[in-house]
């Protein structure tokens, strides 16, 4: 959550900032603000609302080649004027961004208001620049010096920019928890969340890791310690993949809509080199090289959150029914605080697609302190869960901007299916004959979905156009597609912002059929490879009831066509490949029930992409 941008060199620093806190916003868009040191003084702008807002308000901001922005979402305080960022310390001589939580931010301000601090806002962030002046003046320290003091001070998590007024050749930043990326140009710095902001300006990125910070200058380049004992770190310098052609739109008038129309690439991409058709294999260091622990586990264990989760309840049908392994389903929140028993003979998997995510990465310590194997699963190179696990797999999914995920999830389910594929042959569970029949079948897999987009678009949007009032949704789905029934609805839920609930279609008899009346439309997934049969009882169950139902069906389905308001067909495939085709008719429906209620889709209220938070 939150975003960060900055630079210092020898161009501009605004319209390099402004640029990035845009590619930036899907992280936060509560408010926005900037702060440039021309050599004299701050300039500093800020505002409730969105990056838009405060670029109307820079007009007369002063020419200076350093500065640093925000992009916020609101964790203490309410989104306003005064709780936005940067924030400046009380004798106005450092400015502050920052990403994250800082814990203990009651009991630091109560002592720095005992040594006579007033503040201005209701944030732990102007606590946390208060105390770099506190030790800064009190111990007549330099601003690297002043920020480390101070972060030994604090409990959470943060990535931090700081600039001093009295040197406009400085930057001072942090991160513990939270992403920050340096990136290194001609002379010249950016600093930032992601890379995105900087991606056409350098190829070369510096990592922060947890526990570091680095002070960057024009005169003294990237200087990299310890936060805790001041140790120096070596610079390791990374070879960035992000083309900027990825984060723009590309004529689509949604980045949600571009990201589920790039489907069948993302898909095709997350396969590419890993599965080879013609050799009859799947391709899979990370499995490959550790596959004796797999086999071996007492179990996996997958921890994730939101839609992440709902692949790994897919992640785990799959990996049981081919691989006969045992896997448990965690949202990492509640895995973290339970006292979960792990053993060395377990495996935990995480998913994310940003590698991110706090409580998933504080699951995953969790799990690593106990002395099991990690292995993550993630979209983004470099991220911090790819770099805390043993092994894992990036999902090749390219940037995903839009806050609701789409292609993302797809290309989850699609590393999961080659993992179970992959592990169910080589533990014999599988024949050759019927990995071969499922491999040739997932190959297909890309041209199915570029079709199913192409056939579906336009039959979905006749059916948002006659639901796009209502206030309630139903989702059904049975074995592989229940938890796709639970992820069409977060997708409604996240964009339209209709109440919509996702249910076993057999546990609609044990409450939730009593909602049901000619006023609720029931979303069923009833594709002939899940559970058919019991599915058209289900489906029998509604339509006495008077429910409208609006079904996902398999092409050539003359059954449930009866008895349905509306179909939507997608392409035949094995079972186990099912969700990947089923779930993309009900992103679409999303999308444009959102879009006829006037919804911001790419960037829904109370969100954000990368939750840096707990």
């Amino acid at each position: 959550m939150c975003g960060i941008a900055g630079y210092i060199g020898h161009r501009q620093a605004y319209p390099i900032i402004i640029n990035g806190l845009k590619r930036l916003e899907y992280r936060g868009y509560d408010s926005a603000g900037i702060v440039v040191n021309d050599g004299r003084q701050f300039g500093l702008k800020k505002t409730k609302g969105k990056v838009s807002d405060l670029e109307a308000k820079c007009k007369d901001l002063p020419s200076a080649h350093v500065g640093m922005g925000h992009t916020r979402w609101a964790t203490h305080g309410v989104p306003s004027d005064r709780n936005s960022h940067p924030h400046l310390s009380n004798n106005e001589k450092i400015a502050l961004i920052h990403n994250g939580i800082i814990e203990n931010y009651d009991s630091i301000k109560k002592v720095l208001i005992s040594k006579g601090f007033d503040f201005k806002s209701d944030t732990d962030t102007e606590v946390l620049v208060n105390l770099i002046q506190f030790f800064q003046d009190s111990e007549n320290l330099n601003l690297t010096d002043a920020v480390r003091y101070a972060l030994n001070e604090t409990i959470g998590a943060y990535a931090i920019a700081v600039m001093d007024a009295d040197d406009p050749q400085e930057i001072v930043v942090a991160r513990l928890s939270s992403p920050l990326a340096i990136g290194i140009g001609d002379n010249e710095y950016f600093i930032a969340s992601d890379a995105s902001p900087f991606v056409e300006f350098t190829k070369e990125a510096v990592y922060l890791e947890d526990g570091e910070m680095a002070t960057i200058s024009l005169h003294g380049g990237v200087d990299i310690h310890k936060i805790k004992d001041n140790a120096k770190v070596s610079l390791v310098i990374q070879e960035l993949k992000l083309n900027l052609e990825e984060i723009e739109k590309g004529g689509y008038d949604h980045f949600m809509l571009k990201e589920i129309h790039e489907q069948s690439q993302s898909i095709l991409n997350t396969m590419r080199g890993r599965l080879l058709v013609d050799e009859g294999i799947i391709q899979m260091a990370g499995i490959w090289d550790f596959q004796e622990k797999f086999f071996n586990a007492k179990r996996i264990i997958i921890v994730s959150c939101g839609t992440s989760w709902h692949a790994a309840l897919i992640g785990e049908y799959l990996i049981e029914d081919l691989a006969r392994i045992p896997v448990e389903v965690e949202y990492s929140s509640e895995f973290r605080y339970r006292n979960p028993i792990i053993g060395e003979k377990d495996i935990v998997i995480a998913i994310s697609q940003s590698g991110e995510t706090a409580d998933t990465l504080a699951a995953l310590r969790l799990a690593k302190e106990k002395g099991a194997f990690i292995y993550g699963i993630c979209n983004v190179v470099d991220s911090s869960i790819a770099r805390l696990t043993d092994a894992g797999s990036y999902t090749h999914a390219g940037p995903e901007i839009g806050v609701a995920s789409t292609k993302a999830f797809t290309a989850q389910l699609t590393i999961l299916t080659l993992i179970a594929l992959k592990l169910a042959k080589h533990k014999g569970t599988l024949s050759k004959e019927r990995f071969n029949t499922l491999i040739a079948e997932l190959e297909t897999i890309p041209s199915k979905v570029e079709a199913l987009i192409k056939n579906v678009e336009e039959p979905v949007k006749k059916i948002a156009e006659n639901y796009a009032g209502v206030n309630n949704f139903l989702y059904l789905g049975r074995g592989l597609n229940y938890p796709i029934a639970l992820e069409g609805a977060l997708k409604l839920k996240e964009i339209s912002y209709i109440h919509a609930e996702g249910y076993p279609a057999a546990e609609m008899k044990h409450g939730p059929i009593a909602l049901i009346d000619e006023n609720m439309p029931v979303v069923v997934i009833a594709t002939k490879k899940g559970h058919y049969d019991k599915i058209v009882s289900n489906i029998q169950e509604i339509k006495s009831r008077k429910g409208k139902i609006i079904a996902i069906v398999t092409e050539g389905d003359v059954q449930v066509k009866e008895m349905a308001d509306y179909v939507i067909e997608i392409p035949e495939t094995s079972s186990y490949l099912v969700p990947i085709l089923s779930v993309i008719p009900l992103q679409l429906l999303a999308y444009y029930i959102a879009i006829l209620r006037g919804s911001n889709v790419d960037q829904p209220r109370n969100l954000a992409k990368s939750v840096t938070v707990e």
